[in-house]
């Protein structure tokens, strides 16, 4: 199953996601493997560690237990992190160790955890601009962007506002029981 990074680009709403999980259903990891999605920006940076890794029995205060991560979960699939130029100059050296060694440990823990998963992101923001204004590492960048998507926006593709319409009609309404046919 191909572990090829890919980085989703494009403005908020183009599709982003949805492009993400079009790649997961279509590769050899889609078949009964974890397609595990996390917004970068919605967990607390203080958090975004333990949620990424996991953690051991007693690693903080309210570790009564060990958690498994999201990259152990997603052994064998595929991770999407979205908004990925949001994360924190702190936690990007650890994923770009992920990326190199497919391998981590979790918070408080002494071994290191081997995982089969494809890592799929995704921005809005403009990672070349942040890594000149050293708010996104350089190296890391260039591990993500293996195989680069560009999602244009709407504007762009007018082509696709009719299907869209269609899609949405039908969508709802089975969620409103009725039957509009067209617009």
């Amino acid at each position: 199953a191909s572990k090829t990074p890919v980085l989703i680009l494009g403005e908020t709403g183009t599709g982003k996601e949805l492009v993400a999980n079009s790649i997961h259903c279509s590769s050899l990891r889609s078949s009964g493997m974890p397609f595990i999605k996390i917004n970068c920006t919605a967990i607390p940076e203080n958090l975004l560690e333990a949620e990424f890794f996991g953690y051991e029995k007693g690693a903080f205060t309210d570790a009564k237990q060990t958690k498994k991560g999201i990259l152990e979960l997603a052994d064998g699939g595929t991770i999407f992190l979205d908004e990925i130029g949001d994360m924190s100059m702190g936690l990007q050296p650890k994923l770009l160790r992920v990326l190199e060694t497919h391998s981590f440990r979790r918070v408080g823990g002494m071994r290191d955890i081997h995982v089969d998963v494809r890592v799929i992101a995704a921005t809005n923001r403009n990672l070349k601009a942040l890594v000149k204004e050293r708010m996104f590492r350089e190296d890391l960048y260039y591990r993500l962007n293996v195989m680069s998507v560009p999602i244009p926006p709407l504007r762009e593709r007018k082509e696709d506002i009719i299907p869209l319409a269609g899609r949405f009609i039908r969508d709802f309404n089975n969620i409103f029981g009725k039957k509009v046919l067209s617009l």
